[in-house]
């Protein structure tokens, strides 16, 4: 009796992708079933590319969150699109997310004829079917499929985690004999400072809410580990003075709020009490500054 394929392991790789906001952050955290990217209302909020993992007995299922399919209109745009095309060179399957009270765009059609030609497998997730008419659905479907083939096509709502089992189920087609790629256990590739520098971030985002734009990113300076406390040091980037003033807030309160909420996200990630200081300071127009970019770690081989 062979029982090597009782304990034969498998693994995928799977691309999530689709246009800014229809909630493939969301849609990772779901499917891992942990916090791995960071949600915020702001369209774009993802930057580089993320790495979620998850191990299901013998089977691993590798997650690639990318930035959202735009047109870029600076460096940073720029280097966040080249993100997500390396990612597709990586994957096995790509997850294309829609919202299908939205129609397909220019950026949107490119990528799916580009995943085609590829000859690449393709899930099409709707998205947000909580809030979406039904009737819009079945309608978007039958439009998008006639246009372009996929191998399911899934309605989800990755805010209440409908959908998501079934999504790990037609995965499972996927599946090819191979090594696991990653520990068991390990649910991110993400070193502990990004994690950081990422949940410091989404908080300043959801607190200011419009008041700032994206222009905000963090640098972890000092992360240092004791026995039972974690001490670390941030410096939170904006572009103007003006948006200075509103992170910090009168007397400090919205630097503190922002300060409080990621403390209490950082310690549940990191299991570890953890004392938290955040310093602002203004680079005006990062966004489109090379050296700044390749600082804040939007450089490298996404460039």
């Amino acid at each position: 009796m062979d029982t090597n394929k009782e304990t034969q392991t498998r693994s995928v790789f799977v691309m999530i992708t689709g246009r800014p906001n229809v909630g493939k952050s969301t849609l990772l955290n779901a499917l891992v079933g942990e916090k791995v990217a960071i949600v915020s209302k702001k369209p774009q909020t993802t930057r580089n590319r993320i790495t979620g993992v998850l191990t299901d007995g013998a089977d691993q299922y590798v997650f690639i969150d990318t930035p959202g399919i735009h047109t870029p209109k600076n460096l940073l745009g720029k280097y966040m699109m080249n993100a997500v095309g390396n990612a597709s060179d990586d994957a096995d399957a790509v997850m294309f997310v829609v919202d299908a009270s939205v129609p397909l765009t220019a950026n949107e059609r490119k990528a799916l004829e580009s995943y085609s030609a590829a000859k690449m497998k393709k899930l099409l997730v709707i998205n947000k079917v909580d809030i979406t008419d039904k009737t819009a659905i079945l309608e978007y479907i039958s439009k998008v499929s006639a246009e372009y083939e996929f191998d399911s096509v899934i309605p989800v709502s990755a805010l209440n985690g409908d959908g998501v089992g079934i999504i790990l189920e037609e995965l499972k087609k996927f599946l090819a004999p191979s090594p696991h790629f990653f520990p068991d256990d390990l649910y991110t590739d993400q070193p502990e400072k990004q994690i950081a520098s990422e949940v410091i971030r989404e908080k300043a985002l959801r607190l200011t809410d419009d008041e700032i734009p994206h222009g905000i990113a963090v640098v972890i300076e000092e992360f240092k580990e004791k026995k039972d406390l974690i001490s670390i040091r941030a410096e939170l980037f904006v572009e103007k003075q003006a948006h200075k003033k509103i992170v910090i807030g009168k007397n400090g309160e919205m630097l503190k709020k922002i300060g409080t909420y990621a403390r209490e996200d950082l310690e549940k990630i990191l299991g570890s009490r953890v004392f938290l200081d955040i310093w602002v300071k203004v680079k005006e127009n990062w966004r489109d500054r090379q050296s700044l970019l390749n600082t804040f770690g939007y450089g490298g081989k996404d460039e």
